[in-house]
């Protein structure tokens, strides 16, 4: 197993990339606008012990965009956001996670991986550091890239207050 965790606080908004006990990476995020929760179509933020399941859009560019984790063929801009006013923008890379505690975001309908809960990049435009997304954790595409570069499938993710 890695040594890598991911940590995410919900409190502070803040994701934090570490390697044992050495600090690797800090980044903004937003996590749900209706807070942490577990149950599907809830539009929480699961909390707990998670691993990142599979990393999604290796070598694409900057501002792809994703409908059901694939790639649209599409980049980002203010004029397809115009043209497009309801999507939940999904961009630059996935980090599709799953849970590891039964009952509590693994199985049933409290499963992760099932309430399709991502690490994801959002219109640089969107603010972070406060809680907006639909239940899943928004960065802003660089810093995105950036942890996407870090970690692995396998890596541990810790969602908490």
């Amino acid at each position: 197993m890695s040594a890598r965790l991911i940590r995410i606080d919900l409190a502070s908004q803040r994701l934090t990339l570490s390697a044992g006990e050495r600090l690797l990476a800090c980044y903004p995020v937003s996590t749900a606008r209706n807070g942490p929760g577990e149950r599907r179509d809830s539009g929480c933020t699961p909390r707990g012990w998670h691993r990142i399941r599979l990393k999604i859009g290796a070598g694409l560019p900057l501002g792809t965009v994703f409908v059901g984790r694939r790639p649209t063929g599409e980049l980002y801009s203010p004029e397809l956001a115009a043209a497009h006013p309801r999507r939940d923008w999904i961009l630059t890379r996935i980090l599709w996670l799953t849970g590891l505690e039964s009952g509590r975001n693994r199985g049933g309908d409290c499963d992760t991986l099932r309430r399709f809960i991502y690490i994801h990049g959002c219109p640089d435009s969107e603010p972070v550091g406060k809680p907006l997304s639909h239940g899943c954790i928004r960065m802003h595409n660089r810093d995105l890239l950036a942890l996407f570069e870090q970690v692995a499938a396998g890596d541990r993710v810790v969602i908490g207050e």
